[in-house]
């Protein structure tokens, strides 16, 4: 993988106000300087649900490892670059730790002694680790009774495993604002850490060529809205509102994308993320603030962190307080 920014829909309302959702690949490492930013409605890959093996082939393949090692000095702002065999040199050490916790993953999925010994065997006769890695994720997919019957089978689930491989991960993120001129100051600048600041070029880049569509009043902006459910969706607006937030949940597990979407099974996830209180998805679909009421200053025209739209998270109920759900 590497550093992308896609615009899945751009939509403008007839008082003006744009609406625009972007799906991202960043660094998994700059996430937290990311979620600062409030006016963000947003879901992202989780480490809690994308299996060990699918993101230990990932980093194996497509490692994120920085393009520039800054020396360190006093302050947030690296110093200069490191070149040549400096340079080289880090790089060595980045992909180096990654492959220590590789190892320290395959530890927790199957167990200490059996993957030591399992990489001592393997490297009497080749030392070729990345072969190595790829054949164990093979054998724990397959639940490889040598490793599964044992007594010292550790087996740790993905939500902890997963969080040693992080540093070296890439990111998706699917993202809808309303405002984006706060990030895009802040981000872009040089300031700002290297790896946050060129995907926020990427993003500035396409906002600023992309042509949003006209949505009028009582219309929806609906990502991930497939061609063929356009005109279905003119008459089926509840359904497709839903359609569309199970497919921006679905990022989590990277699925959002496959283009396979099955209308049936999105409802069925709909469903079950709002019965157990999971609402961000529904932040994404949301339909223009009439004209009237946006130049009625009596009026406030957010809705969650949206401006000018009307989320569809907040025409759920208890959206704000899943602790609300039964009580009397």
């Amino acid at each position: 993988m590497a550093y992308e920014a896609k615009i899945i829909a751009d939509s403008v309302s007839e008082s003006g106000k744009r609406l625009t959702t972007f799906v991202v690949v960043l660094p998994r490492i700059i996430l937290a300087e990311w979620n600062t930013h409030r006016v963000f409605s947003r879901n992202s890959a989780s480490s809690r649900a994308i299996p060990v093996v699918k993101q230990l082939r990932a980093i194996l393949n497509e490692p994120f490892v920085p393009s520039e090692f800054g020396v360190n000095r006093p302050g947030m702002q690296a110093g200069e670059a490191l070149s040549g065999k400096l340079h080289d040199d880090a790089i060595n050490v980045w992909l180096e730790s990654r492959d220590n916790q590789i190892f320290s993953a395959l530890k927790l999925m199957t167990s200490p002694a059996y993957a030591e010994d399992a990489w001592i065997h393997r490297s009497e006769e080749n030392d070729d680790f990345k072969a190595f890695v790829l054949d164990m994720c093979e054998r724990v997919e397959a639940k490889d009774p040598e490793i599964f019957g044992r007594e010292d089978l550790l087996a740790i689930h993905k939500g902890l495993t997963n969080r040693l491989l992080e540093p070296y991960m890439w990111h998706t993120i699917i993202v809808t604002a309303t405002e984006w001129s706060n990030f895009f100051a802040l981000r872009t600048s040089n300031d700002a850490q290297l790896e946050i600041r060129t995907i926020a070029q990427l993003m500035e880049e396409e906002y600023e060529t992309s042509v949003p569509n006209l949505v009028g009043d009582g219309e929806w902006h609906l990502p991930f809205l497939q061609p063929n459910e356009v005109e279905w969706a003119k008459t089926h607006i509840t359904e497709a509102r839903l359609a569309v937030s199970a497919r921006c949940a679905r990022v989590s597990y990277l699925t959002h994308d496959t283009g396979e979407a099955d209308l049936t099974k999105d409802l069925a996830l709909a469903t079950r993320l709002m019965q157990s209180g999971h609402m961000s998805p529904f932040e994404h679909a949301a339909t223009p603030v009439s004209v009237l009421d946006f130049n009625n200053p009596r009026r406030s025209n957010w809705s969650g962190n949206f401006y000018g739209w009307h989320q569809f998270r907040k025409m759920l109920p208890n959206e704000s307080d899943f602790g609300q759900v039964g009580a009397s």
